[in-house]
């Protein structure tokens, strides 16, 4: 009799040998619910993830057209595996949750004692009460926002990063072109013609990213930010002497005088985003002039900025477009489904073959550093300070282990 084959972390071993070197492994019973939230449209796993994990011996629950807006059919997880639902409260029975958006407060009521959780925190939309009713109902659960990879990096709010700043400058490319009414420029530059201007506040990883972009495009490029060591690496990360400055006033308001794109892309860990552009600035700004104001869910980086939807993408003042909707990673939701599913699928598997969550965040600190509450624990320090909640470090709660 032929061996039936799979894929894990050790290669491609016969199921029968993988019994062998894996003798904890734990069989995950994975609920992915259809999101809910306003303008949600990625999906936790694709298809083919969901392929990966049933041949390791998993089992996949999903709510029916939970991948539709990320162009996944409910016939493309079904063809692979799962199973689907018709109901979320089927799908809170699995012991395992994936989630984009944090759970709201009705799939809260629905979900069991002692669950595992991975979504977004989303800490500045949060109240103390979300926080207590997953201590109350003992759930573990994982941040995107805080799990760690071997490098000590944060893969999936890096992904979205990168995705934000590229996609901020195609957006900048529609709304400076006739299609949208704008002044019919190209994004970019062509020889014999004077580049647009682009002007990108913050030199993170969407300010790298939205940099790239618009160099590659040829567009003349400054970046701001309050940190030169920041400045300092971009240039080195993208190598290209561009033009940099620190956060000054009045070089920030000429160069957006300028401007022909501006991309506000600050992003503060904990708490709002600084508003380093006055109405002032904005109204010298040139007639057609567009900005993306990627930093909108942590306040804006303008002061013009008001938060808007995909349906109505963008606000007028001072004859200046503001395109300020959240989330822009949702706009291209199958790029960003395909991204968290390639790095939440290794992790599953890391916890299965390790023997279940516990024993994977006791072997595994990149693991641990993404749970902020773990048996009836606030095991995150800032989420403790944030929300005036008892902190219990998960590291002593191991070591009592």
């Amino acid at each position: 009799m032929k061996k039936e084959k799979i894929f894990s972390s050790f290669g491609i071993l016969p199921k029968e040998d993988m019994l062998e070197v894996r003798p904890d492994f734990k069989k995950l019973q994975i609920g992915i619910p259809k999101e809910s939230s306003f303008q949600e449209n990625r999906v936790s796993l694709t298809p083919e993830s969901v392929r990966l994990l049933i041949a390791n011996g998993h089992s996949v629950i999903i709510e029916k057209g939970a991948g539709l807006a990320s162009n996944f059919s409910d016939e493309d997880y079904t063809n692979n595996g799962a199973v689907l639902a018709y109901s979320k409260e089927e799908i809170f029975k699995a012991n395992f949750i994936l989630k984009i958006e944090p759970p709201t407060q009705e799939e809260i009521k629905l979900m069991q004692r002692g669950q595992e959780l991975i979504s977004a925190v989303q800490m500045s939309t949060q109240s103390a009460n979300y926080f207590k009713t997953l201590i109350n109902k003992n759930i573990t659960a994982f941040g995107f926002e805080f799990i760690k990879d071997a490098q000590n990096k944060l893969p999936i709010v890096r992904s979205m990063s990168e995705i934000a700043g590229n996609t901020s400058m195609l957006i900048a490319g529609e709304y400076l072109s006739n299609t949208n009414q704008g002044k019919g420029l190209m994004l970019g530059g062509i020889s014999g013609l004077t580049p647009t201007n682009v002007v990108i506040i913050g030199a993170g990883t969407v300010g790298e990213y939205a940099c790239r972009s618009a160099l590659g495009l040829g567009a003349s490029v400054v970046v701001f930010d309050d940190s030169v060591t920041k400045l300092r690496r971009l240039q080195n990360n993208i190598n290209n002497r561009i033009s940099t400055s620190t956060l000054q006033p009045k070089a920030l308001a000429k160069a957006l005088k300028r401007a022909d794109v501006a991309i506000a892309a600050l992003q503060i860990g904990n708490g709002k985003v600084p508003c380093v552009v006055s109405e002032e600035m904005v109204s010298e700004m040139k007639k057609g002039a567009v900005v993306v104001d990627v930093s909108i869910d942590q306040g804006g980086c303008f002061e013009t900025s008001e938060v808007t939807s995909h349906k109505k993408p963008i606000l007028i003042k001072h004859d200046v477009i503001h395109y300020c909707v959240p989330n822009i990673a949702s706009r291209v939701s199958r790029t960003a489904s395909m991204a968290i599913s390639n790095i939440l699928t290794p992790i599953l598997l890391r916890i299965a073959e390790e023997g279940g969550v516990e024993q994977a965040i006791v072997k595994y600190d990149s693991l641990r550093r993404g749970v902020y509450t773990f048996k009836s624990n606030l095991t995150n320090k800032v989420l403790s300070n944030n929300f005036d909640i008892p902190f219990v470090d998960l590291d002593l709660i191991m070591q009592r282990r």
